[in-house]
């Protein structure tokens, strides 16, 4: 066994990630106050095995932690509650020493039971988690998921502070599994009194506990004062102020009532914002590893013929998309981002051909096409997308109702199968971790494709599944080049089966008042998206 501690060395040499050194707090950063966020929607739940949204991810990291965490502002992984480990020669078993004396809200200390727990409950399928497929290289997970076990074989509890957990095949994603919300360690006592209301009423080891949720009106952050990472957070509270549309949020921003407009700037008023050099100068700009894309449910007639999704796939003019959202995208190919590893550049997507889409649709049967419907979420510029999308498609005789729903209730309707499409803007997928694996299991893959689930195009290749679990399993280091050819291969086969049309790779930009401190990388985090609330700080 080789013992790991906080180091930049590449672990092991054997192909899984390097470590970050740890991050420094800031000497600017000045303690306490208190700072509003302002969201459209609701916040659906706060409970780390089911949150799964761009509006509650920040929120969760902020109450939960995990074994192991990310540098802020960046993807660098670095232990989290756990202090140390060490990994076995071959891979296969990772043992977790985790940090002494650190509390859950509720004053108890947190203990190795607590992590075996924790897992166990996130792979239960009663607990219909969306990302249980994440944990499927842990030893047990296909019995567990199966329902023949109510328990992870693979992870042990060897003594209070000690946890090892045995993988069934290598893993080169596990570390970053680990890190991910659903790995985030919680309570049993607190989950068992809560019931089905843990997400409302949530208790973890984090920075912030919630103080107030007064549904369709706030939700109120407070500063964990048994915080175990010194220091922080900076903030003594964090207030979630929702049903707030965005450019009502932008001009009480402009007027000092918003410290960050959550849902981010309106593209109705961006260039107004970026015309205006003192509103400019508060933009902050980050890359991220993002694809936005219409689902096209397999199971669905008549999308469940291939060349109706490819025809749909033809029929989407990108470019005229991109122009809605003020050129802040390109146009994508392919259901990785351009930066991610494992993207295919030779690979053009399928061209914009309306004559070809209606060639293939009558060869399909559906020479004057047919009605379907169009989710979307109901922030602007999602309607307007959808809007285009549907005159697309009008153009090859499909006839696309639009149904704009609040964000949760779009995600419901992914994740239980009734939505023939859905145009992801506003849930979009930014990837959680940078590896290609993530765009594929929770999203494309077979595991995906549950209940609760965010393969919301249902679509279930069990060869392919077969090729991604291979390349996973790729941890030599040497082998790197040949794991990426792997993924690329897995995602030129989605595409020839088109369960997705991948419409643009974005930016992210958002507004942040002038009294707020911190790195800009904070308030485009690529994990703690949109915002990493534990170390930003009020310079006033």
């Amino acid at each position: 066994m080789k013992k790991l501690l906080c180091t930049s060395a590449l672990v092991l040499g054997f192909g899984l990630p390097a470590l970050a050194e740890g991050y420094q707090p800031d000497p600017n950063a000045k303690p306490g106050g208190n700072i509003v966020i302002t969201y459209k929607d609701d916040v659906a739940t706060l409970d780390p095995a089911i949150g799964y949204d761009w509006q509650n991810w920040s929120m969760i990291k902020s109450i939960f932690d995990g074994l192991m965490d990310y540098d802020p502002g960046t993807t660098d992984l670095r232990p989290g509650l756990a202090e140390s480990y060490s990994v076995s020669d071959d891979g296969m078993v990772f043992t977790f020493k985790l940090r002494d004396g650190v509390k859950f809200h509720n004053g108890r200390v947190m203990t190795a039971d607590d992590v075996k727990y924790s897992l166990d409950r996130v792979t239960n399928p009663t607990t219909q988690s969306p990302g249980a497929g994440f944990f499927g290289s842990i030893k047990g997970f296909d019995e567990v998921s199966s329902g023949a076990a109510d328990h992870l074989d693979g992870v042990k509890v060897l003594d209070a502070s000690t946890v090892e957990i045995t993988l069934s095949r290598p893993d080169a994603t596990f570390l970053h599994v680990m890190a991910l919300n659903f790995a985030s360690i919680v309570p049993k006592e607190a989950v068992d009194a809560a019931g089905d209301d843990f997400g409302k009423q949530p208790v973890g080891t984090g920075a912030f506990s919630l103080g107030e949720w007064t549904l369709g009106q706030r939700l109120v952050f407070k500063k964990n004062p048994d915080y175990w990472r010194a220091g922080i957070p900076y903030l003594d509270a964090v207030t979630f102020e929702v049903g707030q549309e965005p450019v009502v949020a932008l001009l009480r921003l402009q007027n000092g009532e918003v410290d960050v407009p959550g849902d981010g700037i309106p593209p109705a008023k961006f260039q107004e914002v970026m015309s205006d050099p003192a509103q400019a100068e508060r933009v902050v700009e980050g890359g991220q590893l993002h694809t936005g894309y219409i689902t096209l449910n397999v199971n669905t007639p008549p999308m469940d013929d291939v060349r109706v999704r490819q025809a749909i796939n033809m029929a989407i003019n990108k470019d005229r998309i991109v122009q809605i959202i003020n050129g802040r995208a390109v146009p994508a190919t392919q259901p990785l981002p351009p930066s991610m590893p494992g993207y295919t550049p030779d690979y053009p997507g399928y061209a914009f051909d309306v004559d070809g889409a209606k060639a293939l649709l009558a060869e399909a049967g559906h020479p004057e096409g047919f009605e379907t419907e169009l989710y979307v979420m109901n922030t602007d510029p999602n309607p307007r997308i959808a809007q285009a999308i549907q005159r697309d498609l009008d153009a090859i005789g499909i006839k696309a109702a639009i149904k704009s729903l609040a964000q949760a209730n779009v995600i419901e309707a992914g994740g239980n199968g009734t939505a023939p499409m859905i145009w992801s803007g506003g849930m979009a997928w930014i990837a959680d971790f940078p590896d290609p694996s993530n765009f594929y299991g929770p999203i494309l893959g077979c595991d995906g494709a549950v209940e609760g689930g965010w393969n919301w195009s249902w679509y279930c290749n069990e060869e392919l599944d077969t090729m991604a679990t291979k390349a996973d399993s790729i941890t030599d280091a040497g082998m790197v080049d040949d794991r990426m050819k792997m993924w690329s291969d897995v995602y030129m086969g989605v595409m020839k089966d088109a369960p997705w049309v991948p419409v643009f790779n974005e930016q992210r930009y958002t507004m942040k008042s002038p009294r707020m401190g911190g790195a800009d990388a904070l308030y485009v985090d690529p994990v703690s998206i949109p915002v990493n609330y534990d170390y930003v700080y009020v310079t006033e």
